[in-house]
């Protein structure tokens, strides 16, 4: 991989980071007890996950793209949707999950295999089965 390919990575995912904490900015979030029939309650004001995904898009198409192949896999292999925090969580905590940022990656290569490998590696949070 060229060093011009990991610098507009690291930019993209950059930007992802800043757009999670602009969210995280505008929206708080609760901590609420989970139950395993329903998954995580989600907050009142929480934002919507379809406008997350559109201030993605506008920020970065890319972060965009792999955040809706995390959902779509997700869901498969776990049995219900993540919500709005949690994507963020995901987007923001520790530099982002590896898991995430390496499908966003290989949705920017256009790496199938790679993106496959990423979504066998998703892992079930509470409320979720595998």
């Amino acid at each position: 991989m060229s060093i011009t390919r990991l610098v507009r990575f690291a930019l993209l995912v950059i930007i992802a980071v800043l757009a999670a904490l602009i969210a995280l900015g505008t929206v708080t979030t609760s901590h609420a007890q989970t139950s395993p029939a329903r998954g995580p309650v989600s907050a009142a004001n929480d934002m919507p996950l379809a406008d997350y995904l559109g201030l993605l898009q506008q920020l970065a198409p890319a972060a965009a793209e792999g955040a809706q192949v995390y959902l779509a896999a997700y869901r498969l292999q776990c049995g219900r949707r993540l919500t709005t925090a949690e994507l963020r969580q995901a987007v923001s905590k520790e530099g982002g999950d590896p898991v995430l940022m390496g499908l966003i990656h290989a949705t920017q290569e256009q790496d199938t295999t790679q993106r496959a490998q990423f979504i066998r590696q998703i892992r079930c949070t509470a409320g979720g089965t595998r």
